[in-house]
């Protein structure tokens, strides 16, 4: 859910218009399915984010450390590199998409501190 509202908030309200001015200049638009599979996967990555989150705590404890640890694993391997792979590849906008990944690195974080508090809740009630 928060790395949803953190999609949305970037991508649909901040820098819509950019967005939307890439797409004029690359003379192609977003599928009209585009968004409800966005939300989808991103609640899917999210979930993966508590995952990886209870893999990492038995070697690194529980906690905070531990979930901001995985938080930032996350944001690299599932937004950082594959930004850097689409702006080295010519297929988004460099600055613009520097800087919705750098501002997505909180929601990961936040996202990871979120599921560890929600992971302890379920898994030592």
């Amino acid at each position: 859910l928060v790395l949803n509202i953190f999609e949305y908030v970037l991508n649909g309200v901040v820098y819509a218009s950019q967005w939307d001015a890439f797409e004029k200049m690359i003379g192609r638009h977003m599928r009209p399915g585009a968004i409800p599979f966005f939300v989808v996967s991103t609640l899917v990555m999210g979930i993966g984010v508590v995952w990886l989150y209870a893999v990492a705590r038995p070697r690194l404890g529980p906690g905070p450390k531990t979930a901001t640890l995985t938080g930032f694993a996350f944001w690299l391997f599932g937004y950082a590199i594959p930004a850097a792979n689409d702006v080295v590849a010519g297929l988004s906008p460099g600055r613009l998409t520097v800087a919705v990944t750098l501002v997505l690195l909180p929601g990961a974080i936040l996202s990871s501190i979120g599921g560890a508090w929600l992971y302890s809740e379920v898994a030592n009630p």
